[in-house]
């Protein structure tokens, strides 16, 4: 990533002159504020508008550079809440995995990104509406497969978080521990991105400050869903994510059009 003082002026005004800014900005806030009531739907949220105004490798850093800081308030929280061994098993296979997810991203054109993302975010929606869940033990190798197919889902399309949440859909575990679990995973997912995209060399400057220009907004989101957050509605906040969801991925698809 070039550095410099006239690069980083240079950025800042492309940042600024960013077509669709506006679009990003709203979608940051919408985004954050469905993570901070129902622990998930940042990517499902931002992906498919983002994925309207910038390439493919430029959104994945722009939603990981934003995402990091969003959920910082609410993941002291999260951590006491989590499981954590199922953690490490869904962590362990997004790392073998996330790099393959990467490498097939780079012969996607950005027209089939969009598409893509938008589809995975309604496929997502679809489950859940219709109760689709896995019935059988939640075993080990299955918490690991599930990390893996989340960690190429998240590379090719943007969007780990479908198979994870819908792993914990089907867990025995309460409504605030699947939050909780879900909200450090894509965290922690975040990470590991970022490492892979540094040591592959796509980062860019660009995107960075597109994403740190997007945090605040999706800061302010994630507090005001933690704030709202009650336990005990745990329905209300799933169908107005799936609602949102909804319609940001239906306007990557353009079917008005």
């Amino acid at each position: 990533m070039p550095d410099g003082p006239g690069t980083l002026l240079g950025a800042l005004a492309e940042v600024w002159a960013q077509p669709g800014l506006a679009w990003l900005a709203l979608a940051s806030l919408v985004a954050g504020t469905v993570r901070g009531f129902a622990g998930f739907g940042t990517g499902m949220v931002f992906v498919p508008v983002a994925a309207q105004v910038l390439d493919p490798f430029q959104v994945l850093l722009t939603v990981m550079v934003m995402d990091l800081f969003g959920p910082i308030p609410n993941l002291p929280r999260a951590w006491a809440t989590a499981d954590r061994g199922d953690l490490a098993r869904l962590l362990a296979g997004t790392v073998v995995f996330l790099p393959l997810g990467l490498l097939a991203l780079g012969y996607v054109a950005p027209e089939v990104f969009q598409v893509s993302a938008a589809l995975v975010a309604l496929a997502m929606v679809g489950c859940m509406i219709l109760g689709l869940r896995y019935q059988g033990r939640l075993g080990p190798g299955l918490v690991f497969g599930t990390g893996s197919l989340a960690g190429v889902l998240g590379g090719v399309s943007g969007i780990p978080g479908p198979p994870v949440i819908l792993l914990y859909m089907a867990s025995p575990n309460p409504a605030g521990v699947v939050r909780a679990s879900v909200m450090i995973y894509l965290f922690s997912y975040d990470l590991l991105l970022g490492g892979v995209l540094a040591l592959k060399g796509a980062v860019s400057l660009l995107p960075v400050l597109i994403g740190l220009a997007m945090a605040l907004p999706n800061l302010v989101g994630n507090v005001v869903g933690g704030w709202l957050f009650r336990p005990g509605l745990e329905r209300v906040y799933r169908a107005v994510a799936y609602g949102i969801i909804t319609l940001s991925a239906l306007s990557a698809l353009r079917i008005w059009e």
